[in-house]
């Protein structure tokens, strides 16, 4: 009888903890992964680190996990083309959009944008050898913008009165390689990506793509599907990190420290 008893208490026992240790994983397994679309060719806002198992690191990727942590969900990175980033949010097939994107009244039209978390500038990117030092250099040169990028746009602005041969390319270390290669005679990108390259290479330079006098200036946002709930919810983080004086410490560690 004290036998039977005691394999009923033990029973017991691990019916009670088995539903101990279901309920504590199902916590985790709650949290909601949300997927954020990005294009990892954009240092320092993502890149693809290939000493670190080809992890995709950066200032957009800091800050989105951040805000996802502080939202309390997991954060998923899908990497893609740049060109495919709003038609992968209107598929539904991301959640967001992180890539050093501009909120354009363009892109406004197809989905929602953040409030601007940083501002950049327009520059050019060239061989110091080159001697393109102005936009006006750019005349008749083989000048390199990332498809679908407000660089693009930008040099078929400056096209209509600086005839340049445009080259579109999905990726912007390619253009660089190309560059290098002699293929590309410069590259229209953005000041802190330009500066990335730089700090690597002594034989390029960078100056503003200057329009009519002045520097074309990129607010920089995430992008979400129109209507999307997580728009409000990224902005009341976005202005939390403001204020907390985190997003200065990002911005300090991937911007202003390369």
């Amino acid at each position: 009888m004290i036998k039977k008893m005691s394999l009923i208490m033990i029973a017991l026992l691990l019916v009670v903890l088995s539903a101990c240790s279901g309920s504590g994983s199902s916590s985790s397994e709650k949290k909601k992964t949300i997927v954020m679309g990005t294009s990892a060719d954009y240092p320092p806002f993502e890149s693809v680190d290939t000493t670190n198992g080809n992890k995709i690191v950066g200032f957009d990727v800091d800050l989105a996990k951040y805000i996802a942590n502080k939202l309390g969900y997991n954060l998923k990175i899908q990497n893609q083309d740049f060109n495919g980033l709003i038609a992968a949010l209107n598929s539904k097939k991301v959640d967001f959009v992180m890539a050093g994107m501009v909120d354009t009244p363009e892109r406004e039209k197809q989905v929602d944008f953040s409030h601007t978390y940083y501002n950049e500038y327009q520059v050019v990117l060239a061989k110091k050898g080159a001697k393109i030092n102005t936009v006006q250099d750019l005349k008749g040169k083989k000048v390199g913008v990332q498809l679908g990028s407000t660089q693009e746009a930008l040099a078929v602005k400056l096209n209509k009165t600086i005839p340049m041969k445009i080259q579109r390319w999905d990726k912007l270390n390619e253009m660089v390689e190309a560059m290098n290669a002699g293929k590309l005679d410069a590259i229209i990108t953005i000041q802190s990506v330009a500066y990335g390259y730089i700090s690597k290479s002594k034989d390029l330079h960078q100056f503003n793509a200057l329009v009519n006098g002045k520097t074309e200036a990129d607010p920089i946002s995430a992008a979400f599907p129109k209507g999307s709930k997580l728009t409000a919810q990224f902005n009341k983080e976005i202005a939390k990190a403001k204020k907390s004086g985190k997003l200065d410490q990002l911005v300090t560690k991937w911007i202003k420290n390369q």
